[in-house]
């Protein structure tokens, strides 16, 4: 009987695929919305095809979130360093008031999106968001060089860039 337990057991792990990091986002993520400091509605497709050419260090934050603004001395440092990489920065506070006071609060240089679907809208279902801050950093041809890192030190970012 253990036998056939142990069996079964090895046959489920040999069959379980480990997931794969995406490299290209999804028509849906592309096609989400997001909406500009000037109030527009944008689609991540549009940010991406605008910043075409360009290395980009996504930052998924909130100026409400702790871990996000203490590390905002960290993605300063990595601004310096890396001048050549474009940093946009995607907002999942509550309000829009909310997100452009925190902008201005903790002086955040870049490119600046609100999440208007939030956590579980397309984007955030896609890059599997389950903590903020997140980084990601995507290449000048648009494909996902890094897909998840959530300390803007982390060597990884520093690797690619």
């Amino acid at each position: 009987m253990k036998i056939k337990y142990i069996a079964i057991l090895f046959i489920s792990i040999l069959s379980c695929k480990a997931q794969e990091t995406p490299t290209q986002f999804s028509e849906a993520a592309l096609n989400d919305t997001f909406v500009t400091l000037e109030g527009e509605s944008i689609t991540f497709k549009r940010i991406l095809e605008e910043n075409k050419g360009k290395t980009l260090v996504v930052d998924v934050w909130a100026s409400w979130c702790k871990d996000c603004i203490g590390g905002m001395p960290k993605v300063k440092e990595l601004q310096k360093a890396y001048k050549n990489a474009t940093y946009v920065f995607l907002s999942l506070d509550k309000t829009q008031d909310a997100w452009k006071n925190g902008i201005k609060k903790y002086g955040v240089k870049g490119q600046h999106y609100f999440m208007e679907s939030g956590w579980k809208g397309p984007f955030g279902e896609f890059i599997q968001l389950d903590w903020i801050p997140r980084y990601m950093v995507i290449a000048p041809n648009v494909s996902i060089k890094l897909f998840k890192a959530i300390e803007a030190d982390d060597k990884k970012i520093k690797e690619i860039l």
